[in-house]
């Protein structure tokens, strides 16, 4: 008799991060090359409601490696959120027969997909997330563009606010994690970062900003964090307090698009690849991370209770390199 083909469902979810294109393409290419099926689910958890579902060729990932955003299209899908959502969810994976879906996102999906995995789906995960705030793993995809994208933005606001010797703030996403704005800081040469993992009271930034006056400097950069926010109230008072001219800039959703870096195309493409191995070998129920420099498993369960410990050496270096 012959032996019926596995097949995998592909999903992304929640907020959209270069590379998930990258990760598409790695999924569908792995899947054939291991003669698995591979469906494609449109607009995330939503979709799957919707069965929006379509099996994928070759052909369907192609050129699209260098293309930010999603082909899948995704969404935030409060169905999901519920318990009545989520045996929804797992009844109409097993209706359309799928031996495991690979979900792609950041802490949220694999929430969800945990869910799905204790219904008694196979799952696997792949981190993808500009903000960097999943502890499991040394980095998620999308991050690597994210930054050079606000540092890209940074620099042309720093050489206007040269001109007219302004103090600049700059607000970068990053949700309630502040790797993005120290990333963004150090790589800047911003005299100050607001982040949530390393609290700052204004009058401090304030009292560091009338020395470095005083050495000379003339225009000024501080980086803030989004889960710090507060921006345009912080430009205000140090408008008020110094007479410096103060703007504040939020750079936004605009962190999210563009043309994934090769540094997210390379891990995108290794971890599409290997969830696609962990379904062949059913090393499943997990997440494909990385970690010391190598990509691994691990269980999805504990992936979702791994705590990250602050270090602030990367923040006292920017503040050594800002005198």
């Amino acid at each position: 008799m012959k032996q019926r083909r596995l097949r995998v469902g592909i999903l992304t979810s929640g907020g959209d991060a270069p590379g998930m294109n990258a990760v598409i393409r790695a999924v569908v290419r792995s899947a054939i090359h291991f003669n698995i099926r591979v469906y494609g689910i449109r607009t995330g958890f939503q979709g799957l409601f919707r069965a929006d579902v379509n099996e994928m060729e070759t052909q369907d990932v192609k050129e699209i490696i260098h293309r930010g955003g999603t082909i899948l299209r995704t969404a935030r899908c409060k169905e999901m959120m519920t318990e009545d959502g989520q045996r929804r969810a797992a009844e109409i994976i097993k209706v359309m027969q799928l031996d495991a879906v690979i979900i792609v996102g950041g802490d949220g999906s694999f929430k969800g997909a945990l869910t799905l995995a204790k219904l008694g789906i196979k799952v696997v995960c792949i981190p993808a997330t500009i903000d960097l705030d999943m502890d499991c793993t040394d980095y998620t995809i999308g991050f690597d563009t994210a930054v050079n994208t606000a540092a890209n933005a940074i620099t042309c606001i720093k050489d206007t606010s040269s001109s007219h010797e302004r103090c600049s703030i700059v607000e970068v996403m990053g949700r309630n994690a502040g790797y993005l704005a120290l990333w963004c800081g150090i790589t800047s040469g911003a005299e100050e970062m607001f982040i949530p993992e390393n609290p700052v009271d204004s009058q401090t930034v304030i009292e560091q900003l009338i020395q470095n006056r005083v050495k000379g400097r003339r225009h000024h950069l501080i980086v803030m964090a989004e889960g710090v926010g507060g921006s345009d109230k912080l430009a205000k008072k140090i408008e008020e307090v110094l007479g410096i001219e103060t703007r504040a800039t939020v750079l936004g959703h605009m962190q999210r698009g563009g043309t994934p870096s090769a540094l997210d195309r390379m891990h995108a493409s290794v971890m599409g690849y290997e969830a696609v191995k962990a379904v062949k070998e059913d090393n499943v129920n997990t997440a494909v991370i990385y970690r010391n420099g190598k990509h691994e498993l691990m269980d999805l369960e504990e992936a979702l209770s791994v705590k990250r410990e602050y270090s602030s050496e990367m923040y006292d270096i920017t503040k050594v390199l800002a005198i």
